[in-house]
């Protein structure tokens, strides 16, 4: 094995180490302003409560939309802790019809009385706890059912990646820190810890991880670029206009950026674990290759890999734009003069930044796993 290789990736994965390591540090998040922010922005007015209560009766929905009746387009509901009686709460026809029957359970929102108006009962969700916690205990299942011990693994490292999102990077955007900078301490901390935790500290995981931290940079920096070029705002939805006018400080074109590096995260890292692992498993069936050959032939497996992966980045962003997309659709616009809409143009940004930066990630983490995986040995042939 070449010390020289070697020592480079090391001693590279361990300077930017230190690197997040201070970033972390540097950009912690300011509590005091966060909690001054989740101050300002009410979620419902002063009095309002959200109980719980139990479906008694769904009416049918009214044959005209926005009609009003006691006999249709209504939930006879027993509010949780209210003595006794039921409670009529009009809901919307998709509401009726999404399968609620006697017993189901909702939330409510209610509007206290006042005066000589009486309190107000509203539909608000229907509780769904139960059936998403079932399914959480059925994915755990299948992970560690399948992968074991690895898939426990990977389930930790979720978990982290999920902690240092809630917990560091959305505080860190809020207090005012650059999006782009956050996003990648954030990647780059969450990257360290779920490669060597689900896949073991090694020079395979090592070479994997110095590609995930290539494609990441440039992913960034492309998003820079594009961003600023296509003048997008990065307000281009209800959620974000909301923060336009609680969170002042708040960069939405960096935000934008940082969107498109989380949202690379998991294929990029599913990339370059699967191309560091090809060239190991070569090496292992063909001691004597080249390392000229040996990147090769996994280069040949990492354009089969880039290919599927494609088309994962981009069905995955039409399934989640499928209502805008449909919408587009019922124009009589020609997509031409669409396309160049804040949301139409903010997922094919996204879509292709984050596929660029898959692409070239394949390459960097071949190159680097072929520098640094043991060398070619002479092979004795077989006599007998």
């Amino acid at each position: 094995m070449s010390p020289t290789a070697r020592f480079a990736l090391l001693g590279t994965l361990a300077v930017v180490a230190v690197a997040i390591v201070v970033g972390v540090i540097g950009l912690w998040p300011d509590r005091g302003t966060v909690r001054q922010l989740s101050h300002s922005l009410a979620f419902a007015a002063p009095g309002v409560t959200f109980p719980h209560a139990t479906v008694e009766k769904v009416q049918p929905a009214c044959a005209d939309a926005g009609t009003q009746s006691d006999t249709c387009g209504n939930l006879e509901v027993r509010v949780d802790g209210k003595a006794s009686g039921t409670v009529l709460v009009p809901v919307p026809a998709e509401v009726t019809h999404s399968g609620l029957s006697n017993g189901s359970r909702v939330q409510l929102q209610v509007t206290p009385a006042s005066g000589t108006t009486p309190a107000a009962y509203a539909y608000f969700a229907t509780d769904r706890s139960t059936v998403l916690w079932v399914l959480l205990g059925l994915f755990i299942l299948v992970v560690v059912a399948v992968a074991r011990v690895r898939g426990l693994l990977a389930l930790v490292g979720l978990a982290f990646g999920g902690l240092v999102i809630g917990g560091w990077l959305l505080p860190g955007l809020l207090s005012g820190h650059s999006p782009p900078l956050v996003a990648l301490v954030a990647a780059g901390a969450i990257m360290y810890v779920v490669l060597y935790l689900t896949h073991g500290p090694s020079l395979r995981t090592s070479a994997a991880l110095a590609g995930t931290l290539g494609g990441l940079a440039v992913t960034a920096l492309l998003g820079l670029v594009v961003v600023q070029a296509t003048h997008l705002t990065g307000v281009g939805d209800e959620g974000a206009s909301i923060l336009t006018s609680t969170v002042g400080n708040l960069d939405f074109q960096g935000l934008m950026t940082c969107t498109v590096i989380i949202a690379g995260l998991g294929v990029l890292n599913d990339v370059t674990i699967t191309q560091a692992g090809a060239v190991w498993e070569l090496r292992a069936a063909a001691p004597e290759m080249t390392r000229w050959r040996l990147w090769a032939g996994a280069m040949r497996i990492g354009r089969d890999h880039i290919a599927s992966t494609i088309y994962t980045i981009v069905f995955a962003y039409a399934g989640t734009a499928l209502t805008t997309l449909l919408i587009i659709n019922l124009y009589n616009r020609p997509l031409t003069d669409l396309i160049g809409t804040e949301q139409i143009t903010e997922e094919i940004v996204r879509s292709l930044v984050s596929a660029i930066g898959l692409v070239l990630a394949v390459p960097l983490t071949t190159v680097v796993a072929a520098l640094t995986v043991p060398g070619p040995v002479r092979v004795e042939p077989d006599l007998f």
